[in-house]
């Protein structure tokens, strides 16, 4: 449970009135974008306010009135995912700086530059959003605006969605680490043990993160697996 000097609000109006929950900023903006989290861990307290400053509770009644029930962590859910999180200032900037990172490693994973068929670095896409003055929306998940951003950054900087197909071989001493870590990397899509104990399989993967998996199967292959790329797939 978050500590109520590191609380903020969450409000929702509704039917005229006033609905307050204590909340952890950050755990807050999490469920905002649609992940799992602890409400218990989230709440500072688990009570519904009119008016949290003043301390004026919400009366069981009118929790059923207008939220259909008395469970004080399903209310505030509700209030979170459709009110407001009065975050402060210096939370604003941290979240922002947070999901601009996330933003652009997003678009260097998933796209490439379709001059060169490589990924653009992650300063020049800085750059270009700098420059095309980008609007993030700190609660809002990456996936639900990166096709406006993507839209804004293409006159400055040629981006294209490409995911690949690659066929990896995994020599019989490695096949022990590198089963389990390449299918928490990617999409394994089809798999062939060999008669040597060596594994093949396919991945399909954003073409921006062929770099990362090669650096993966040097660590976890010593720069002995082999690999070719069977398709390009146009997004």
């Amino acid at each position: 449970m978050v500590s109520l000097d590191k609380a903020v609000i969450a409000r929702l109006k509704k039917g005229g009135e006033n609905f307050e929950v204590l909340v952890d900023p950050y755990l807050a903006k999490d469920l905002k974008e649609g992940k799992e989290v602890d409400m218990g861990e989230l709440l500072a307290a688990e009570e519904v306010f009119h008016d949290a400053k003043k301390g004026e509770r919400v009366s069981s009644e009118d929790l059923m009135k207008f939220f259909g029930t008395t469970n004080v962590k399903e209310v505030a859910e509700k209030i979170i995912r459709e009110g407001e999180v009065q975050i402060t200032a210096e939370q604003r900037k941290e979240m922002q700086e947070q999901k601009r990172k996330q933003i652009v490693d997003f678009i260097r994973r998933n796209t490439i530059d379709p001059r060169t068929g490589a990924p653009h670095p992650p300063t020049r896409i800085e750059m270009a959003m700098e420059e095309a003055k980008i609007h993030i929306d700190i609660f809002k998940p990456i996936e639900a605006q990166i096709k406006d951003i993507v839209k804004s950054l293409k006159p400055i900087l040629p981006l294209k969605f490409e995911e690949i197909e690659i066929a990896i071989k995994i020599p019989p001493e490695h096949v022990g680490k590198a089963v389990n870590t390449l299918y928490s990397f990617g999409n394994v899509t089809q798999e062939e043990w060999q008669k040597d104990g060596s594994w093949i399989c396919v991945m399909r993967i954003p073409s921006g993160m062929q770099g990362d998996l090669m650096d993966l199967l040097g660590k976890v292959a010593k720069g002995e697996a082999q690999t070719k790329i069977l398709r390009r797939i146009q997004g």
